[in-house]
């Protein structure tokens, strides 16, 4: 038996592993609270270390650089909002409106959409043209996005005897609308008016889906409240 089969060894092991995992999510951190204060073209390893309290050694061995480290960055983000969101539809149950609704009201969760959250993503989104790989991770989270939306659109086309073959660009429009949005709120001084947010969206989910605009109403009494 080596010293790495016993549970010494074992156990040291599994404390390396939650050592790393902790200095990366730290340094992950930092950057996020650099990229809000200086920017994308701004942020450095020597920026990221200041606000990490980490030598730039320590950020060179677990990122190699600062672009492998900002794609880490951005994936974060997107894992956050796919969890924010897939949360929020399970959570809605079976009826497609009220999964519409929870897909949308996701949007504007706290988790996600908060005034730092919102610079991050501006920052990245003004950069994705530029950087295949933020394009790249981009692409991969928005196209499970679009097509649950994609799938609450058809069934509700589908109950309204409506053609389903609209439901593509039905929820091309409502992620538009959820991006411009969010837009408007990054522009706004000021804490981001998720409520009038919220708003905007639901009379626009009323007018598409008319059927269900008296579902979507109650919905956005209760998030002014």
């Amino acid at each position: 038996m080596t010293d790495s089969d016993t549970p010494t060894g074992t156990r040291q092991r599994r404390e390396r592993t939650e050592n790393a995992a902790m200095r990366r999510r730290q340094i992950i951190e930092a950057t996020m609270r650099s990229v809000v204060r200086n920017g994308l073209a701004g942020t450095t390893l020597a920026t990221v270390s200041a606000e990490a309290g980490l030598s730039q050694g320590v950020a060179v061995f677990y990122f190699q650089n600062k672009q492998t480290l900002l794609g880490e960055v951005l994936r974060q983000q997107y894992e956050a909002y796919q969890e924010v969101w897939q949360r929020a539809l399970a959570a809605a149950g079976p009826d497609p409106a009220a999964r519409l609704l929870a897909l949308v009201r996701s949007e504007f969760d706290p988790a996600i959409c908060d005034a730092d959250s919102l610079v991050i993503w501006h920052a990245f989104w003004g950069e994705a043209s530029a950087r295949p790989l933020y394009a790249e991770i981009a692409e991969k989270f928005d196209n499970e996005h679009s097509a649950a939306m994609r799938s609450c659109c058809t069934e509700l086309l589908a109950a309204a005897g409506r053609p389903v073959a609209d439901a593509a660009e039905i929820g091309a429009g409502i992620d538009a609308l959820t991006d411009g949005l969010w837009l408007r709120l990054y522009l706004t001084p000021g804490a981001p008016d998720v409520a009038g947010a919220l708003k905007i969206a639901g009379r626009f989910l009323a007018m598409t889906f008319p059927d269900h605009a008296a579902q979507f109403r109650v919905a956005l009494e209760r998030a002014e409240g």
